[in-house]
């Protein structure tokens, strides 16, 4: 009997310190995460979405544990995937979806087209890999806006003058960076 209950109570303090460990584990605190961490891990994400594409340009703005997510894209589903793409991200605790999606037009397609065409054969052509290129080229309703980053301001003068050149284009707004990307 003595033995039986000597078990008893081996089982019975290895249970409370089970529960114990369980307990300030769940309360322990967790590492902080920053604006600037939330944001390049954004980022990193939305490089992983599957038809984010030279047409498109995703900002993210982090305040506290919400991303607000701006930009415009022409990728149907692109919006959506995006958003869903962030939420999951640790430390999120909303987010605000801004992204314009874009109208289809087979005018604005043109455009895209030979927009890229002859940034690519005539123009610096090493921003635009195709996958998560340095510089995005958006067009909406005969408008070229010029997003992204480029390593020389000769560079960023060069895809504006092309821009300009693109027959059936009404206006180029450059809002190319010069320097490194951040992410």
């Amino acid at each position: 009997m003595k033995k039986i209950t000597s078990v008893f109570a081996l089982i019975f303090t290895f249970a409370a310190l089970s529960v114990l460990s369980v307990t300030a584990q769940s309360f322990a605190p967790r590492a902080s995460v920053t604006p600037l961490t939330l944001e390049q891990k954004a980022n990193k994400e939305l490089r992983k979405l599957p038809r984010y594409s030279v047409f498109d340009y995703i900002e993210v703005e982090v305040n506290g544990s919400t991303v607000t997510l701006t930009g415009k894209v022409c990728s149907l589903g692109t919006k959506n995937q995006a958003a869903n793409f962030i939420k999951d991200i640790d430390g999120v605790r909303e987010v605000i979806n801004n992204i314009d999606e874009l109208p289809p037009s087979s005018f604005d397609n043109r455009i895209r087209r030979e927009a890229y065409h002859t940034f690519t054969n005539r123009g610096p052509g090493q921003y635009f890999s195709e996958i998560n290129p340095d510089v995005r080229i958006i067009v909406e309703r005969g408008r070229i806006t010029l997003e992204g980053f480029v390593y020389r301001k000769a560079d960023s003068d060069t895809l504006n003058i092309l821009a300009n050149g693109i027959d059936g284009v009404f206006q180029v707004t450059n809002n190319l960076i010069v320097g490194k990307r951040d992410y």
